[in-house]
């Protein structure tokens, strides 16, 4: 897959006033493409965590683990859901907005909740606002996930 130059998405999302989806259709693939990854989290359930990523995907999360694969990123979840203390608590899906930037590209912001999950050494963390950004490519009538940047909302003191 060709990859879409960070500086033409910028200038699609500051230039675009959004293009609306095809159908509906769209709207619940992607919908469920983000499901599948919560889920998947869920149920460590790598297979469905990863399936709707792109080969050649670009995915960064909240603690600046970077990987540029799908291949690469199913062996990182692999050890990210071996770790009881990253595992511990429960999430939320809170909501998900999608922006069709052009009828083959969108761009979906989602936030999840985490409460009762842990550092490495056993303490709890605060509970996690976690942003999600995600930019889909419609390839072959099919939205795969081409980069996925996860960041943490901090409680501001």
């Amino acid at each position: 897959m060709k990859r879409i130059p960070l500086i033409a998405i910028i200038v699609s999302l500051l230039g675009s006033t959004g293009v609306p989806a095809q159908n509906q259709k769209d709207d619940l693939a992607i919908e469920q493409a983000i499901m599948n990854g919560y889920t998947g989290w869920v149920n460590k359930d790598v297979a469905l965590a990863t399936q709707d990523y792109a080969d050649d995907t670009d995915w960064t999360n909240a603690f600046g683990d970077r990987v540029q694969s799908k291949e690469d990123l199913e062996t990182l979840l692999t050890e990210i859901f071996s770790l009881d203390f990253v595992m511990a608590g429960k999430s939320e899906n809170r909501f998900n907005d999608i922006d069709y930037l052009s009828p083959d590209i969108a761009v979906a912001r989602s936030k999840t909740v985490r409460v009762g999950q842990k550092w490495g050494d056993n303490t709890a963390m605060d509970d996690r606002h976690i942003n999600h950004l995600r930019v889909f490519h419609k390839k072959n009538d099919q939205w795969e996930i081409v980069s996925h940047m996860i960041s943490q909302a901090w409680t501001k003191k």
